[in-house]
């Protein structure tokens, strides 16, 4: 992988449930995103992947850890605008009907962002007609698209605006949270090629947030598998696929329809993710982990790296986590 673009380190982002009870949803999280790779964030619904977009975006503050992009610090958005240094890393919302503004054309909000980046890095010559123009070819749209307004886009074409949006300010860093959950199967895998072709041709990286497991595995170079606020497991996409390590990611992949005719079902993942103002104690999957043992209860497990790229939260690659169950369970069988 080259350089880091973006690096979040150890972060923990908390919320407030009324006056005392504080809530973690994001604990501990770690990763770095390389130029121009694509990082897909798996999980659950609740289980930090969207807080986790808008602590990358500056949107919430950290309790603890750090995010830095370019070597600098994300700092938390400001209440009157943005850091400026920090427009080049976008976000592409799950809800693009509310992500644009009903009362301005596609081509006005566009160009304000074109306007914003000028100023910025102080461009010459530069005409924001023909740059809304072919932002929107980028991503399928006629240049007449610009003097219409959002409702009269159907959900697929309001998340290519959105991302001609984000296209416009010319970022090094996408983040895509759910932006093809709301579609139709159709307008998805359109959507999704899509966004991946421009990253690929811009040498944008991205963060492509989903619980949706085949598009991940189809367009990440890498994978995080969160569970509950943590990093359960991440490494190449392609590796996690084929040998998961942690019984939650084994679970994930374990639930993805295989259309080969064979009439194999999905495997059913028993239970919900618990609220996290009332976490389990030690793994916070061990109440829905088939392989738990002594001590998983207790004892919280780190990130065990392995195969050189690779790593999972879980005492099962612990030799001697494994090997006292393993003494545990002879004993019983005496």
């Amino acid at each position: 992988m080259s350089a880091a673009l973006l690096s979040v380190n150890d972060v923990s982002i908390e919320y407030k449930r009324g006056d005392r009870m504080v809530i973690k949803a994001v604990n501990g999280v770690s990763f770095e995103l390389g130029r121009g790779e694509i990082l897909g964030v798996v999980g659950e619904s609740g289980c930090g992947k969207s807080t986790l977009a808008k602590g990358i975006m500056g949107l919430v503050p950290l309790a603890a850890g750090s995010i830095e992009f370019d070597g600098e610090p994300v700092r938390p958005l400001g209440r009157r605008r943005r850091d400026e240094a920090q427009l080049p890393v976008q976000m592409i919302f799950q809800d693009s009907a509310a992500a644009l503004n009903p009362r301005r054309t596609i081509g006005a909000q566009i160009s304000e962002v074109v306007s914003l980046r000028v100023k910025q890095r102080g461009e010459q010559g530069v005409n924001s007609v023909n740059e809304v123009a072919d932002v929107l070819r980028k991503v399928g749209l006629p240049p007449s698209a610009a003097m219409k307004y959002s409702h009269e886009f159907s959900g697929g074409q309001r998340q290519r605006i959105a991302l001609a949006r984000a296209l416009a300010s010319k970022p090094k860093v996408i983040v895509a949270d759910e932006p093809i959950s709301a579609l139709d199967a159709s307008a998805q895998a359109y959507a999704a090629r899509l966004l991946v072709e421009v990253c690929r041709e811009e040498g944008i990286a991205l963060v492509f947030i989903s619980h949706d497991l085949a598009v991940v595995r189809a367009i990440a170079d890498r994978v995080v598998v969160m569970y509950l606020g943590r990093v359960a497991e991440t490494g190449p996409t392609r590796d996690v696929w084929r040998d998961p390590k942690h019984p939650y990611a084994q679970a994930l992949i374990g639930a993805i329809p295989v259309p080969d005719g064979s009439g194999r079902r999905p495997q059913t993942l028993v239970g919900e993710v618990p609220d996290p103002a009332n976490a389990p104690t030690g793994c916070v999957f061990h109440p829905r982990c088939p392989h738990r043992f002594e001590g998983c209860d207790t004892e919280v497990p780190e990130l065990v790296r392995f195969d050189g790229a690779r790593a999972a939260a879980c005492r099962l690659l612990d030799p001697e986590a494994v090997g006292a169950r393993t003494a545990v369970d002879y004993a019983r069988a005496q």
